[in-house]
């Protein structure tokens, strides 16, 4: 089993930035990765990372205003998210998987936190 818990959403206008957090703990997971879901629309992927090699990826759009780290003990990941967009309003989720691979897909994920709000006023 793994846990995770985000934080660090909130309330931002256009063009600020805002770093969230995911906390992992239990059995520590292979690949993690950052997801967002806008009301009304499907799971998007936003970023992934392999903190043992530290490989990253992300989602084309987004690529270059959204970073995403982990800390050197690698229980913490980070989403780094500068000058955000009305569009980028969105409950951000941290979820996690076993193996190396790249999957952009939330349904290859097992296991969830449960979402932190970003909200971006234009």
């Amino acid at each position: 089993q793994v846990q995770l818990v985000e934080s660090g959403g909130g309330l931002v206008q256009a063009g600020d930035s805002l770093r969230l957090s995911c906390t992992v703990s239990g059995r520590t997971p292979t690949s993690l990765a950052w997801f967002r879901q806008a009301p009304g629309k499907e799971r998007e992927f936003v970023a992934y990372i392999r903190p043992n090699g530290n490989i990253t990826y992300y989602s084309e759009p987004l690529k270059g205003r959204f970073t995403i780290s982990s800390d050197s003990t690698e229980s913490t990941i980070f989403l780094q998210m500068n000058d955000l967009k009305p569009e980028d309003t969105a409950v951000y989720y941290c979820a996690s998987k076993t193996g190396l691979v790249v999957i952009p897909r939330p349904e290859h994920y097992d296991f969830w936190g449960q979402g932190t709000q970003v909200t971006v006023s234009s």
